[in-house]
Parts: structure tokens; sequence; C-alpha cells
């Protein structure tokens, strides 16, 4: 940081963004907006992904009064122009070990550094989630957010399911995004930050077999019913498939019958008080679940 009026931000790849003065206006992407609200920064608008459609996905926003902000687009759809007229003077983008602007193209990448300054948060496979919760801190402090991190909030949170991970139960859990009613994505639980996270706190994840994407396993809900998951995390966003279309699945079926469906965000925002509330929202289903083995359920 600097000591003087103005203000400067390392990002994750390395590059020192500088400005004369405090940014003030900010642009962010979804998940890194919803990250800097929790902070108090209060973002001028956002965007989305190729993922999303033609308004922000609300899975994805946290706390942010999407109704409030204005939203710039997504994909190729994102509204560069607009942008430069709002006259932003940052945008906040996250990046998959790339060293690329996600959620807009490659081009309109370019385009948008060579008008106003970029900062991107690493948050892929690479990172811990401590460290990508961390750099979203350092970036709102030098943004003088007016809230500190709810660091005991988390440290309450991480210490209550690791208890309830250490039981007698080892409930099953398996990661997953709904792909349509005839199959689904299995998440890796090694390339997500999150999800290692869980491992690290003592919770069974379950690893599907090799073969496939490096984050996803694609396979027939027949395959996921063999897993027998005691506990499936189903992504919630808006890309992935809902309940509702599944039900003619009998495999699929099986699982509900079988398993807690518990609600996961693989692009939930990166702050100590969301990370706390995910984990005691796991911690809630192996209780659950607990109670459930006790009585024979």
């Amino acid at each position: 940081m600097n000591p003087g009026n103005g203000w400067e931000f390392t990002d994750d790849r390395g590059r020192l963004t500088t400005a004369t003065d405090r940014p003030t206006r900010v642009v962010a992407y979804v998940q890194a907006g919803a990250t800097l609200w929790d902070h108090g920064v209060r973002p001028l608008g956002i965007f989305g992904s190729h993922h999303d459609g033609e308004t922000p996905d609300p899975a994805k926003a946290g706390e942010l009064p999407l109704a409030e902000l204005r939203s710039f687009g997504a994909g190729s759809a994102f509204d560069l122009e607009a942008v430069h007229a709002a006259e932003a003077d940052l945008v906040v983008a996250v990046g998959y070990g790339t060293g690329q602007v996600y959620g807009i193209d490659p081009e309109a990448a370019k385009r948008l550094e060579e008008q106003i300054p970029v900062v991107v948060i690493e948050v892929g496979k690479d990172r811990s989630l401590g460290s990508i919760r961390d750099r979203f801190s350092e970036l709102a402090r030098s943004l003088r957010a007016p809230l500190e991190p709810a660091v005991a909030e988390l440290e309450r949170a991480e210490a209550r399911l690791r208890a309830r991970a250490a039981g007698p139960a080892r409930p099953r859990v398996l990661a997953l995004s709904a792909a349509g009613p005839d199959t689904a994505y299995l998440a890796r639980p090694g390339t997500w930050p999150d999800l290692r996270a869980l491992t690290e706190l003592g919770v069974d994840l379950i690893s599907p077999e090799e073969g496939g994407g490096a984050n996803w396993r694609t396979v027939e809900w027949s395959e996921a019913a063999a897993l027998a998951p005691d506990i499936v995390l189903a992504d919630v966003r808006a890309n992935a498939a809902p309940r509702e279309l599944l039900q003619d699945n009998a495999h699929w079926r099986a699982i509900e019958a079988r398993a807690r469906i518990v609600p996961w965000n693989p692009e939930a925002p990166s702050s100590h008080r969301a990370h706390a509330r995910s984990l005691d929202t796991v911690t809630d289903a192996l209780a659950a679940v607990g109670t459930d083995t006790a009585h024979g359920v």
C-alpha cells in the first residue's frame, strides 16, 4: 500500500495496479462483488460469466442487493462501453490459473484493461480456500472497507464442523452438479478449494473414478446413485439443472430417498462470513444424518 494519497494493489497475476486516488466506483464479477459486499464495499455494478443468462445468478450474489445494482452483462454480452460510460475506476475479476479475466471474452478483457484498471484474484484449484479469502480481505482493506473480516465467526464454524466430523458416524458426502435428467457432473474434491477445506476438517467426501474432466466426472445418474452418498452437496447455480427436471429419473429419486440434499455453491462469496455459513450448513447436515442413523432411519 502506498502511504500517500495514491492507491496500489498487486493482483494474483503479479500485476501492480496504481491509481492517483483510492477507487470508489468498482465493477466486479458477481462472486467478487458479493465478497466485497461482505466487507462493506458496495460495488457500482457487477458482471457474470458465460454460464449466466441475461440476469445475474442470485446463487452467486450472496447478500448483494441485486435490484439496486447495475448489471453489465456476462460472457460475450459483457457491455464494455457501458462500464466505461459509468466511469468505473476499478474492475475486480476472478481467475482460474490461466492469467485471464474469467467471465468475459479475451478480446473484450484486453480492451477492458486498456481503459480501466483491472485486478484479478485467483480462485482456482491451485489456491487454498484460506488464501483466496485472505487475498480478498487484503483488497478490501486497500479499498478501506468499513467491516472487519468475521474471523471469530469462521473459527467457531470450523471448530463445530471439525468436532461433528470426528464423531462415530462418518456420512459419505458427494458434491455434484446436475447436468440434466440423464447425467450429472461429479465434483473431484481435490480440485475445488471449498471441498478441499471440508476434507481437511474431516468430512468424508467421495472422489469419483478417474476419467473425464479435471474438475468433474460426467456420469449417468445410475453411477452417482451407486456411490451411495448419505449427503449430496448439490450445485445451486443457475446453470445446474433444477431438481424438478430430475424427478422422472429413478436413480435420482433413489438418491433423494437415501441422502440429504444440501445446497452447494461452487462460486460462493469468498469472505469469512460466507464461508462460516457454508460450513454450518454442512455441519447441520452431518448432525441430521447422525440423528437419523441413531434412530435407525
